[in-house]
């Protein structure tokens, strides 16, 4: 930081100049293609990539692409409806027609507009808004935008700072889903595969059988969700001293939290799984809560079946669920569910295992998702500090 500091009170010591971006960058056009045209000629292997509205993108070859207009220098791409973003581009792509594309004569200028744009998602989020069900900005919100403009060489120092920090998380991303694969491999190589009713799992060079058993023959309980108790307030993000106690829904993971209670209905460790909704959704919990509609609570027999294995035993399975009118599990579904069931001391070792893979993948605290929202935070700290100028007057 400390040479970019230096540059800027050597090339711009009075203040860097704002100007409007369409003073400063040549606007691009799209493609006239609509959603049907793009699924029709999509192919993975084609060198174009076309970006429609939202999160929609396809590859095509170009010779499939009526009326083609290729943009192939570097740009910055305006997602200008539904999901208002910008994308920057550095190889052939094209759009639908309904957005636009910022380009400019260095790329050094044009990856620091991005970068610039970005750190505004914020206020073109905002202008979008109350512009009917589907959000969108105008042409003009962006051609009127004004940007800083420093000096070439402070935009590439901050181009090369921000891609780092950019290339960073995305190896960290990238690390993150070949740790998901991994921990998918090692799930399925511990829990093996079912067979004529026993589970078989390859441990240590030999074939080793588990048997299958029902929910309802390994957990002491199986119950159905009740209604929200009446001291609950729906929305209640943390305990208090009045409502202590959580109350749990369908969701998935913080999204399952209801609100919270004065009392509980479970204590201990248990598993909950969805039964309407996210069906089949399940999660191992551990304290004094409530269960409420929509959710059936699974208190294992400890003597028989750990909470953790069997959590994770479910991952083998495919529920099946009740046809017509509203989909669902019900109870005496899921006591008949089968599951595999190795010794106590097994289920541990498994559990040790598959937990370490767990934390390094989803935990919030630890692990990889940890790091990446660090580096994402630090990226946005830095985005906004570097991209921060005092004007010239």
């Amino acid at each position: 930081m400390s040479k970019l500091s230096e540059m800027i009170a050597r090339l711009c010591p009075n203040g860097v100049e704002y100007r409007k971006i369409k003073d400063t960058f040549k606007r691009l056009r799209g493609t006239p293609i609509t959603a049907g045209q793009m699924k029709q000629i999509q192919n993975d292997d084609g060198e174009i990539m076309i970006f429609a509205g939202g999160k929609t993108a396809v590859r095509a070859k170009e010779k499939d692409i009526l009326r083609a207009n290729i943009t192939r220098v570097p740009a910055v791409l305006v997602q200008s409806r539904g999901i208002i973003d910008f994308i920057y581009c550095d190889k052939p792509f094209t759009f639908k027609n309904e957005m636009w594309a910022y380009t400019a004569d260095d790329p050094i200028t044009v990856k620091y507009l991005y970068y610039v744009l970005q750190n505004n998602a914020k206020a073109f989020r905002e202008a979008a808004s109350g512009m009917g069900a589907l959000p969108q900005i105008s042409l003009k919100v962006t051609e009127d935008f004004p940007i800083p403009l420093p000096p070439l060489p402070v935009q590439r120092e901050i181009v090369q700072i921000l891609d780092n920090f950019a290339n960073l998380t995305a190896e960290l991303t990238a690390e993150l889903a070949k740790r998901k694969k991994q921990y998918e491999h090692y799930r399925r190589a511990l829990l093996g595969g079912v067979e004529s009713g026993e589970l078989r799992v390859e441990s240590g060079g030999t074939v080793k059988s588990w048997p299958m058993v029902k929910l309802g023959e390994v957990c002491e309980r199986v119950s159905a969700g009740g209604d929200v108790p009446d001291s609950c307030v729906k929305g209640q993000l943390a305990p208090n001293d009045d409502r202590p106690y959580p109350v749990y829904s369908n969701g998935i993971g913080e999204n399952a939290l209801y609100g919270y209670a004065a009392d509980y209905k479970i204590e201990g460790e248990a598993v909950t799984i969805a039964a309407r909704g996210t069906i089949g959704h399940h999660e191992w919990r551990k304290g004094k809560y409530t269960g409420i509609i929509r959710l059936i609570t699974l208190q294992p027999n400890e003597m028989v079946i750990s909470a953790k294995f069997l959590n994770y035993a479910l991952f083998t399975v495919n529920f099946v669920f009740s046809g017509g009118g509203i989909p669902q599990l019900t109870v005496p579904m899921v006591k008949e569910v089968k599951i595999p069931l190795p010794p106590l001391a097994e289920q541990e070792r498994i559990v040790a295992i598959l937990d370490r893979f767990d934390s390094l993948c989803n935990s919030l605290t630890e692990g990889l998702p940890a790091e990446i929202a660090l580096r994402k935070k630090q990226y946005e700290y830095y985005r906004d500090k570097l991209l921060s100028f005092k004007e010239a007057s």
